[in-house]
């Protein structure tokens, strides 16, 4: 008489989802050391010598004052040397001191990044808003004098330069009529909230600061408005082309021949079926906005990464523009992971490929 054998339980398989993730996080990390790499040594190649600009002309000329300083912060060590003691003081969120506020780079940073991120949002939200109606409602009258208008109202707004409209716009709104208030985040007689988020708009509402949150989404209008118009021209031709060649489907014909209603065809098909592409350019657009508004927060004096971007590479603020770029690279990094991210989620495809 034999005795049968229970069967060995059943080794846990790790989810294709958990497993996706952990490769994309994988990647980001190196990308992320390649950005340090990179950042590092651009910096090093600008012309200009930072010794000059961080002790002026007078100090700059005592050749005992410029020793001190180099051997203060390392200059006279090998690029490799210096990189490695870089990397190690960023291992340690230690980004130096700016030349030009004399501040650590992190608290300016932690003052310009809110600022940027706050009109940046602002911008893509309405953008996706406006594309997804413009693009859709294009797709399906294609050839029609809708059609026309939208491709004629995208064309525009990626022909404006925007640092053109900005003039434009403050200056007609402001200046002008008189109905938009003037540059910076806050009106003079209004203090900033608490720091919660950075975020003025988020911060007056978690205060319940009514009054506050309506001057600082007032003062969001304009900046706002002038970064949106680019980026709708560029989002609504994309989304048009990708609303059409889902209509032209199998699965979009079905649906019709099942009698569904057309907002439900729209929704849950059309949409659905051109979500990666179309999440792909938001991504990038996104990250776009987050790194190159320096010409529009200088028109409305906002002070966010860009201007901080260009008062540090004007004075050659080497640690400043570090700063400022290792930033740029981690707001990339950060959108596409989110974009693989999504893409895992939407589509089964991506995560066991």
């Amino acid at each position: 008489m034999t005795l049968a054998h229970a069967p060995a339980p059943a080794r846990p398989t790790r989810s294709p989802l958990v497993g996706y993730l952990i490769r994309r996080l994988g990647t980001s990390v190196l990308l992320l050391f390649g950005v340090t790499i990179v950042t590092f040594v651009l910096t090093n190649l600008v012309p200009g010598d930072p010794v000059a600009a961080a002790l002026g002309e007078g100090a700059a000329s005592n050749p005992q004052t410029v020793a001190a300083y180099v051997e203060r912060y390392g200059l006279d060590q090998p690029l490799p040397l210096q990189y490695l003691a870089y990397l190690g003081n960023l291992m340690q969120g230690d980004l130096g001191t700016s030349l030009t506020t004399g501040r650590p780079v992190t608290t300016d940073l932690a003052a310009a990044v809110p600022a940027t991120v706050e009109i940046a949002v602002g911008a893509i939200l309405v953008s996706l808003v406006v594309s997804v109606v413009l693009g859709t409602l294009a797709a399906y009258r294609r050839g029609l004098v809708t059609d026309q208008v939208v491709r004629v109202v995208s064309l525009v707004g990626l022909s404006v330069p925007t640092f053109w409209l900005a003039l434009v716009a403050f200056n007609f709104f402001f200046l002008g009529l008189g109905i938009a208030p003037g540059s910076g985040r806050l009106s003079p007689q209004y203090t900033p909230p608490p720091t919660v988020t950075g975020l003025y708009s988020v911060d007056f509402l978690l205060n319940g600061d009514s009054v506050g949150f309506f001057d600082a989404m007032a003062h969001l209008a304009l900046p706002v408005f002038v970064l949106s118009l680019f980026t709708i021209g560029l989002l609504t031709r994309f989304i048009r082309t990708s609303v059409l060649e889902v209509l032209d489907r199998d699965f979009v014909r079905a649906a019709r021949a099942k009698g569904l209603g057309g907002g439900r065809i729209v929704l849950d098909y059309v949409l659905r079926g051109a979500s990666l592409p179309i999440l792909t350019v938001v991504g990038i657009a996104f990250g776009s906005l987050l790194s190159g508004t320096v010409l529009v927060e200088a028109v409305f004096a906002w002070p966010g990464l860009g201007t901080y971007a260009y008062n540090s590479a004007t004075s050659l603020d080497l640690p400043g523009v570090m700063g400022v770029g290792l930033v740029v690279g981690v707001i990339y990094l950060v959108v596409n992971f989110v974009v693989d991210l999504l893409y895992g989620f939407l589509d089964p495809r991506v995560r066991l490929g």
